[in-house]
């Protein structure tokens, strides 16, 4: 009775290690399967309830792993949709922004700094932050840094914290597509050489953050009065331009005041900064009506953004960074962070408030949607030629690699290995080269032809390209 009872448990012993061993396979197949969250919310949740012991055990191992797969900094940064649609229609030369930027020549970047949209800390990076042969030169307690060129004593880079302020604070596109070239030729010697290139630069904000981190910083004291303003030869003058205050600031003002002046320069300045105000008479606002009016300037701040070198958006700065390396072919020494709390961000501000603040800035608004959508669509284009060109060098590593091992094996290609060439000049140079390999008998390398490695370009890798996920 006893060995019956005793088999019996052995029994139930050895199927309820099979049932667990079943389920711990079901659990690991869970990750192959399904290695999105999203797509199979239950089953992994079922696999958390048995990976909680293995997970709180592996956090301090330093891994960047989540859901099975190693993160990508470009998608864990910004919280963007798990699939970018775009919108707008761009040309193929506004998406490919690659620029022969000649930092030992006469080249200069322009950075064009809007407020509160993140451009103290970029400007920061420009200066501190990039590999050069000839660093920047920045000491503590001065504002500016010098950055020559390689072995000249002249500057590549127009910006607050190299040239300081030079065509007036905060200076906008109509100011300086204007006053850069001559500030530039006065601070150095006159040469008899074609004009140089000026690549503009700028980053933009999400209008309504960007609108309180102003109004916030006018209310601690700031008030950009030295801004010259700059349209068609002349400052504004008063009746153009009117105060929103009489005071020497206007610290202590509220979020209502803020936005109840009808003169307010924090109102769509992202689209104000970018356009040509000339084409809308500068700051005459009589010259045209209002809804005319503000439709130029938008349809102009989109044609300038788009022919700009560069531009970034504050909301995803690992992409910011990306895309300005690829496009300057500089890189910068620590990557970006993205950080998510300011005192915009801070600030509790009801949905009606909000409501009214995306009103007062629908141009802005709809500039940046236009910038976002153009953006990632550049940053897509980036990184399918970036992963296209990776994979045409892993190819082509092969074919050098097996062209090494057949010379090493002295075996040749024979003929019928060969497909026919179309061109006869092709086919001689092909022949001349076999010969000389074979008569130096030494262990070259040989680049075997495109066709060699034709099966091996997988039509799954396109895909997955064409439809990257951010």
């Amino acid at each position: 009775m006893d060995e019956k009872s005793n088999g019996g448990s052995s029994h139930h012993h050895r199927l309820l290690i099979v049932l667990l061993m079943v389920l711990l396979f079901g659990v690991i197949m869970i990750q192959y399967v399904c290695p999105s969250r999203s797509e199979c919310q239950m089953l992994h949740q079922l696999g958390s309830w048995f990976n909680v012991g293995s997970a709180t055990g592996s956090r301090g191992g330093g891994t960047d792993i989540q859901d099975g797969l190693q993160k990508d900094p470009y998608i864990a940064e910004d919280g963007a949709l798990a699939r970018f649609v775009p919108r707008f229609n761009f040309t193929k030369a506004d998406l490919n922004r690659v620029v022969d930027f000649n930092i030992k020549g006469d080249d200069v970047i322009v950075f064009l700094h809007i407020q509160k949209t993140g451009g103290t800390t970029f400007g920061r990076h420009l200066v501190r932050n990039i590999q050069l042969e000839r660093p920047c030169e920045c000491h503590a307690g001065q504002k500016k840094c010098t950055c020559f060129r390689p072995g000249k004593k002249e500057t590549w880079l127009f910006s607050r914290f190299s040239t300081g302020w030079s065509c007036g604070l905060h200076a906008d596109w109509t100011e300086l597509i204007s006053c850069v070239p001559s500030r530039m030729d006065s601070r150095e010697a006159p040469k008899n050489l074609p004009s140089r290139n000026y690549y503009y630069i700028t980053i933009l904000r999400d209008p309504v953050s960007r609108y309180l981190s102003e109004w916030r910083h006018v209310q601690r004291g700031a008030t950009w009065k030295a801004s010259l303003h700059v349209c068609d030869g002349r400052s504004p003058t008063l009746s153009e331009l009117p105060s929103c205050y009489s005071g020497d600031d206007w610290s202590g003002c509220s979020l209502q005041e803020f936005m109840d002046c009808p003169y307010n320069l924090a109102n769509n300045r992202q689209t104000r900064m970018l356009a040509d105000l000339s084409l809308v008479g500068c700051y005459n606002v009589s010259a045209m009506n209002e809804e005319e009016r503000w439709a130029v300037l938008l349809e102009s701040a989109k044609r300038n953004l788009r022919g700009m070198a560069f531009f970034g958006l504050t909301e995803y700065q690992r992409k910011t960074q990306y895309l300005f390396e690829r496009t300057f072919n500089l890189e910068f020494i620590a990557p970006f962070t993205q950080l998510n709390g300011t005192r915009a961000s801070s600030v509790e501000v009801p949905p009606e408030t909000q409501h009214r603040i995306r009103q007062l800035n629908r141009w802005d608004v709809e500039l940046y949607e236009y910038a976002r959508d153009l953006f990632l669509q550049r940053f897509q284009v980036a990184r399918q030629q970036e992963r296209r060109q990776a994979r045409e060098r892993r190819q082509q590593e092969r074919r050098r690699l097996r062209g090494r091992l057949a010379t090493k094996q002295g075996r040749q290609l024979k003929p019928t290995e060969i497909p026919r060439l179309t061109n006869s000049h092709s086919a001689v140079t092909e022949e001349k080269r076999r010969e000389k390999a074979a008569e130096d008998n030494v262990e070259s390398e040989v680049l075997l032809p495109d066709w060699w490695d034709l099966d091996e370009n997988s039509t799954m890798d396109d895909y997955i390209d064409n439809v990257e996920q951010w």
